[in-house]
């Protein structure tokens, strides 16, 4: 008998499973090769679309002035004559282009005394001096953070020193990513290798499962090369996550083929059978995680796409591990695996399901008359769209010298204004106007301190390319709001328009709010987009699995009343959410957590075809909950792992969502989706028997299309010959 194709793969994998070994030894070892060579990126403003005013104006400014990065420092206890001197030396380090303080223009540019603009008030306060920092590169610019530490050697350190602004947070979140997404994975293995330690029966078979993940893991990791640089939202989350919600798929295979041995097959076809059996419900989980994944690629900003395609590349090396290097090491290590064999040590959950049962009614209706207003709730939300929440979190240095800057000199919103270098007349009245604004603590130009007798010719050429360049004007503008806020938005419109009035035509306007706003306008149309296609996605892979259109209903709704309740829980209790990590952590909570209600219903279409639907609906319950708890207790350590490591508020936010997002929808899956079908079970069984009517029928069209042709028969072909005869 002709073996079908998964069969002839299974029979290849577990012939060559040597060369298959050798084949992942290299390519882990290429991987951690290639690892530290991935760049990762900070600045948000790197993935907005080509379309964004923003990345139109990033772009000319980086063509001109290039693309600076600004910082915020505050030195205690000094003179004003050794702030000026301090100034100075900031101003000679390399990277540092600009530096605004006390007395700036008639000082920073030594001998041009008839340059003047007195901002003592804003720059020097009872014995605290503050400094405004341009660099030559971008925020998180390697130059940009080598200056940083030369400016605080020269200041005194963080004794002496407060820290602050873009390009510190920059350098803060590199820092403090580096360190803690170790720390965060170590103690995932560690906690989860305990998880599965009480939940499978072999001491060794968690840490086969740990090898495999890690090498998995190493593979995507390595991989990102092929990218030149990824996010640090996808660094810092990719790993562990990919982790959580891949680690069922060697559960899967693990378990079936212990089953199949435990049946008296030997070894290799106990493995080959294993990986048939396995590979639908594997893939199909694969499937469903990856089409959440796919859908956040789709964003049109790019953080999505970088989030999307690492982690959908992380879900394939993890199948590619599980279907081609798990066979061979459970095969080696066969003989480890039986002798650490131990009893369960968690008991079974046989009295689960009767006490589900018990509140199934309230439940339905609970969740049933909540879905609608939680839906609504959770658009309610208080969103941050930009670097807001990517600062450190309270009790972190970075949080508490932002805090203790803006207690003593107040808000600094910097934000910079390119306009064509046409008329210095023209310029001066645009500085004017934007001083006059009453949010602007000061603006800065060139047209602004140039007294009017004194033509800008007259200056030495090196001093005029600070603030006019390649036929642009550069202005500095301080404005005394935060980042983000709705207010902060408004002063943003309200300057952009102040400096569209004099130069309407190529004029642009750069900073962390004018950058924010586009994020947020992008975010909040890539939402809705990316929900609907997640769900579509999600909804045809399950129907494709159970071949039905009803069963995909009642599987998916579980798993959207969870991301409901995940998403308003935050408004009820005051918290505010960064809007990216709202669109990932819902796409994701829905194609990770999907694969429990897929187990759940396969379950109970079992059982119905035993009993009756009330006790297909307690055995169900009984039979799922030990792969729907590991499962989703896995995703919810690794999810509180990042909350609780992570000083960045965005890491935290998202850990956060993860991890109460699995609870919840455990917690629907065993007690929401049981009743559903038994509700619905009339409903379902009668598709399901039109299904089989149709597959029945399906099956006789192409038996029949296959059927020879009957064969006449010796007596027949005889008498045909003499009746032919007769009739010559």
């Amino acid at each position: 008998m002709k073996k079908s194709f998964s069969e002839q793969i299974a029979a290849f994998v577990v012939r060559r499973r040597n060369a298959i070994m050798a084949v992942f030894l290299v390519l882990t070892v290429l991987s951690a090769i290639c690892f530290p060579f991935v760049g990762v990126n900070y600045d948000l403003s790197k993935y907005l679309p080509d379309f964004a005013p923003t990345k139109q104006a990033l772009d000319v400014m980086e063509d001109t002035f290039g693309y600076p990065g600004m910082a915020r420092v505050m030195v205690r206890d000094v003179s004003r004559e050794e702030a000026k001197h301090l100034r100075d030396q900031i101003g000679d380090v390399e990277g540092v282009d600009l530096v605004v303080g006390a007395d700036l223009i008639d000082n920073i540019y030594l001998g041009q005394g008839f340059l003047s603009s007195d901002l003592t008030d804003d720059f020097y306060h009872d014995g605290n001096a503050l400094f405004e920092i341009v660099f030559t590169e971008g925020d998180s610019d390697p130059l940009t953070h080598q200056a940083i530490d030369e400016i605080s050697e020269i200041v005194g350190g963080e004794e002496r020193a407060a820290f602050s602004g873009s390009a510190v947070s920059s350098k803060f979140r590199e820092e403090a990513i580096t360190r803690e997404i170790m720390i965060a994975i170590v103690l995932a293995v560690v906690i989860i290798l305990a998880i599965l330690l009480l939940t499978t029966n072999s001491w060794f078979e968690p840490f086969l499962f740990i090898a495999v993940m890690g090498i998995a893991i190493l593979l995507n990791m390595g991989s990102n090369i092929i990218f030149g640089s990824i996010s640090f939202f996808t660094f810092s989350t990719a790993a562990i996550l990919q982790l959580a919600v891949s680690m069922d798929y060697s559960i899967f295979l693990l378990h079936t083929f212990t089953e199949l041995e435990n049946e008296g097959m030997d070894r290799e076809t106990a493995m080959q059978r294993a990986i048939v059996e396995s590979s639908s419900s594997i893939f199909a989980s694969g499937l469903t995680t990856i089409v959440g994944f796919l859908a956040i690629a789709l964003m049109q900003f790019k953080v999505g796409r970088d989030v999307g395609f690492v982690l959908t590349k992380g879900i394939l090396c993890s199948l590619a591990a599980v279907m081609l290097l798990m066979p061979a090491l459970i095969l080696r290590f066969d003989g480890m695996v039986k002798k650490t064999a131990h009893k369960p040590l968690i008991p079974e959950f046989r009295r689960l399901g009767s006490a589900v049962q018990r509140v199934r009614w309230p439940v339905l209706v609970l969740c049933l008359l909540l879905a609608v207003p939680c839906y609504f709730g959770q658009g309610l939300n208080t969103f941050y769209y930009g670097d807001s929440a990517l600062g450190g979190s309270p009790g972190t240095t970075y949080y508490d010298d932002t805090e203790e800057i803006n207690g003593v000199f107040g808000k600094s919103n910097m934000v910079i204004a390119m306009v064509p270098d046409n008329s210095i007349a023209q310029e001066r009245d645009l500085t004017q106007a934007l001083e006059d604004l009453p949010f602007t603590n000061y603006a800065i130009s060139l047209g602004g301190v140039l007294p009017n007798d004194i033509p800008v010719s007259f200056l030495p050429a090196d001093l005029v390319e600070i603030l006019h360049t390649d036929g642009y004007a550069r202005l500095l503008i301080s404005m005394d709001t935060v980042e983000e806020s709705a207010y902060a938005f408004d002063c943003n419109e309200q300057l952009t328009q102040t400096v569209k009035e004099y130069y309407p035509e190529d004029s642009y306007v750069i900073g962390m709010t004018a950058s924010t706003v586009d994020i947020r306008d992008i975010l909040t149309e890539d939402y809705n987009r990316v929900s609907v296609l997640s769900l579509i996605g999600v909804f045809l892979v399950v129907m494709g699995t159970f071949k039905s259109f009803l069963i995909p209903l009642f599987v998916v709704i579980p798993i959207e009343i969870a991301i409901y309740f995940n998403m308003t829980i935050p408004y009820l209790v005051g918290d505010s959410l960064i809007y990216i990590g709202y669109i990932i952590v819902s796409c994701l909570q829905l194609g990770a957590t999907i694969d429990y209600s897929i187990l759940t219903t396969n379950n109970y279409l079992d059982e119905r075809t035993r009993c009756d639907r009330r006790q297909a609906a307690i055995n169900t319950v009984n039979r799922s909950a030990a792969s729907v708890l590991t499962s989703g207790l896995i995703l919810t350590v690794v999810g509180y792992l990042l909350y609780f490591t992570s000083t960045i508020v965005a890491i935290q936010q998202v850990g956060h969502m993860v991890g109460r997002g699995a609870i919840l929808s455990v917690g629907l899956v065993l007690t929401l989706l049981p009743a559903l079908l038994a509700a619905f079970d009339s409903v379902i069984t009668k598709e399901q028997q039109r299904a089989a009517r149709r597959e029945e029928k399906r099956k006789e069209r192409f038996a029949a299309r296959r059927k020879p042709l009957p064969q006449a028969s010796t007596q027949d072909k005889g008498e045909k010959q003499h009746e032919e005869a007769h009739m010559v």
